[in-house]
């Protein structure tokens, strides 16, 4: 299947095609989004939960790299201490963002709103280290220890110690807390690696080395894979794991974002046009690319301390940056069939696609995403492989991620500028 169309500078296209299913085999798993009542009563504001639901998230990542560790152990995350009354958690102060937190948002309520939003929970615990500090490997014990318990508390039965506890607090059945992140990258890491898999053997466990370049010299199911950089760098590395090695752990890309000042400002469309062209590298190669995940997702506007970031909000309003409707063109990518295309075009350098077709209900979409990243507009031809179906245009649509300069950013009082 081809199609032609001209592509402006700088931009993102989305072809959303109904397919004529007649004769067509290729058949896609689409999840239903879950009811947004069950958020109720979890504390969760309703309006920036609704924007998360929005994006469809296969996992949540809980509760960060740097909050877990700290800059100084003293500081660190610690789940015991987030559980039970919230009148009763002692609290902390997170000093590498610099802020007192109350715990109310703890690994209880984590788990809850991975429940609620049908996603995987990802565990990530402190595993003896922060940024300053770190635990001698004779005293380690109790930490592995610790990560244990907190395994025991999602995962436990209602007649365990810690599976009891969190029945006590109103939820008897089982979290199904499938991975875990350890962040320790030394020698440390084994000790909780071997008890992690001698209690719980289908936990997958995920390394926090990055191994796309070289083997990791420990084992993993996982390796954790970050980039923060220039938007053209971001760009660029949309062909970064095509030569990575498809043997070993798969690929985990936890943290990923555009964030030099120049570029994304507080969040612009050029920042998300070069993080779409690498997210379509990482669909191409989603034989070894399992889950990827914008990073940070929510700030709050009066206490920025990072940028940029998906969804900002204060006491009474929120809107989505560029990053984050360019995320929407990825929602139905889990579960779908991907189709290889070809562009022909002169600026093909400047150029990203990729075609996914998934079934929904009783009709089947093909997605095709096209970005053009360069500065000039182009006339493309675009072909897909492995289509067994015709198009209905009637039915089909064009949505394009643009606005009148690159570095144009959303706001509260002009919430779609670029969208």
């Amino acid at each position: 299947m081809g199609t032609d169309d001209a592509a402006t500078f700088r931009t993102m296209l989305c072809f959303l095609l109904l397919l004529k299913l007649s004769g067509c085999d290729c058949l896609a798993a689409n999840l239903d989004l879950p009811q947004t009542a069950v958020l109720e009563g979890h504390g969760f504001r309703k309006e920036l939960m609704h924007m998360l639901i929005d994006l469809r998230p296969q996992f949540l990542r809980f509760p960060g790299g740097c909050f877990v560790e700290g800059d100084w152990l003293k500081n660190a995350f610690r789940w015991k201490e987030t559980i039970g009354p919230w009148e009763e958690r002692p609290g902390h102060y997170g000093d590498v963002w610099k802020y007192w937190t109350d715990d109310g948002l703890g690994y209880y309520e984590f788990l809850q709103l991975a429940e609620d939003l049908g996603a995987e929970p990802i565990w990530v615990f402190n595993a003896g280290i922060s940024h300053n500090d770190e635990v001698d490997t004779t005293a380690l014990a109790p930490f592995v220890k610790d990560a244990l318990n907190g395994i025991e508390f999602a995962r436990g039965n209602s007649e365990s110690t810690w599976g009891s506890i969190r029945a006590a607090m109103g939820h008897s059945e089982r979290f199904p807390l499938k991975y875990v992140a350890i962040e320790n990258e030394d020698s440390n890491y084994l000790m909780f690696y071997n008890a992690i898999r001698e209690a719980y053997p289908d936990i997958q466990i995920i390394s926090n080395c990055d191994g796309s370049s070289k083997p990791l010299h420990h084992p993993a199911d996982l390796y954790d894979f970050h980039v923060y950089s220039n938007a053209t760098y971001i760009f660029l590395m949309k062909d970064n794991f095509t030569r990575t090695s498809r043997t070993g752990p798969k690929v985990f890309v936890s943290e990923y974002a555009v964030n030099y000042p120049r570029d994304a400002g507080n969040g612009s469309l050029l920042a998300s046009l070069a993080e779409s062209a690498f997210l379509i590298g990482l669909e191409k190669n989603s034989d070894i690319v399992h889950m990827a995940s914008y990073a940070p997702l929510f700030v709050n506007d009066n206490d920025r301390r990072w940028s940029p970031d998906a969804i900002v909000f204060n006491s009474w309003q929120q809107y989505g940056t560029p990053s984050y409707w360019m995320q929407t063109f990825f929602r139905e990518s889990s579960g779908s069939l991907i189709h290889p295309v070809r562009l022909a075009s002169s600026y093909s350098s400047s150029l990203a696609a990729f075609a996914i077709t998934w079934k929904d209900n009783e009709d089947m979409f093909l997605r095709m995403k096209v970005v053009n990243f360069g500065s000039h507009a182009v006339k493309l031809t675009i072909s897909a492989t492995g289509l067994r179906a015709g198009v209905d245009t009637a039915r089909s649509t064009v949505t394009v991620l643009t606005s009148s300069d690159l570095l144009d950013e959303n706001s509260f009082s002009n919430p779609n500028k670029a969208r």
